[in-house]
């Protein structure tokens, strides 16, 4: 039997709205009682089809997996459509002054949701290793925020974490904070990458970025992991932008480095 996407409507506490869910079950799930790992992803409706994608361009995940060689279950969670519904939903910061100030912060309650709700529906319903060290989460852009936000806050939880293009430039001096007071099991795994296109202050975009204020931002987070113990991986994306498009040709490196060491 060939790997399934599932699609189920999933109801988001914080406000009483459906985030509906985009699951990926691997090739003879249904013919076999076999456990899996499990990877949570924001923005999952960007994952697996172009039909679904917010842009008309998925990541390809549907594709890869099925051909990549370990077999898993993906969780993409899906954010509000409505409005700024998803800058508020992965909000994990107050911000005073700026483009994000006017915004609810609403972030941590969407990781709250997550673990409390999402997950153990994901353990009763499917066949999963339940536990941290067979469970990561995986975001871009806000949503790289939060997956960073969430494997600090929340190691007890994921023990790897894929953040892409993440935007934590501008809450910085939150994020060293807690990755300061927070602990991390040193067998925690966290990917960090961004593209040359969209790093900030960058000259030479055909260029492996080490001197833009984003591989700054991304180096000090690295530094806390490599002095937890932890291991962490950067990744200047060479021409890479903030799309679907580059996102895709990430996963193989991204999946790798969590996955297969």
């Amino acid at each position: 039997m060939r790997s399934m996407i599932v699609k189920k409507d999933f109801i988001y506490s914080p406000n009483g709205k459906n985030r509906p869910l985009h699951i990926y079950l691997p090739e003879n799930y249904n013919e076999t009682d076999e456990r899996y790992p499990v990877m949570y992803f924001f923005d999952g409706h960007n994952l697996f089809y172009d039909e679904d994608a917010t842009y008309g361009k998925s990541w390809g995940l549907k594709t890869f997996m099925d051909n990549w060689g370990k077999s898993m279950i993906i969780v993409g969670i899906e954010c509000g459509h409505e409005g700024e519904e998803r800058l508020s939903e992965y909000l994990p910061y107050p911000v005073s002054g700026g483009y994000f100030s006017k915004y609810a912060v609403t972030g941590d309650l969407t990781l709250e949701w997550i673990i409390r709700e999402v997950k153990p529906f994901i353990d009763q319903k499917y066949r999963t290793y339940p536990f941290r060290e067979c469970t990561g989460i995986a975001g871009s852009s806000m949503g790289g925020l939060m997956a960073l936000y969430a494997v600090v806050h929340h190691n007890q939880w994921f023990s790897k974490a894929a953040c892409v293009s993440s935007a934590i430039g501008f809450c910085m001096p939150a994020l060293m904070r807690d990755m300061k007071v927070n602990y991390m099991d040193p067998n925690t795994r966290v990917y960090l990458s961004w593209g040359t296109k969209e790093a900030r202050g960058l000259r030479d975009i055909w260029r492996e970025d080490r001197s833009s204020d984003t591989y700054k931002c991304n180096l000090r987070v690295a530094d806390y992991i490599w002095k937890s113990g932890a291991t962490a991986e950067m990744y200047s994306q060479v021409g890479g932008g903030h799309c679907e498009a580059d996102w895709e040709k990430l996963v193989p490196r991204f999946m790798d480095f969590l996955w297969m060491a």
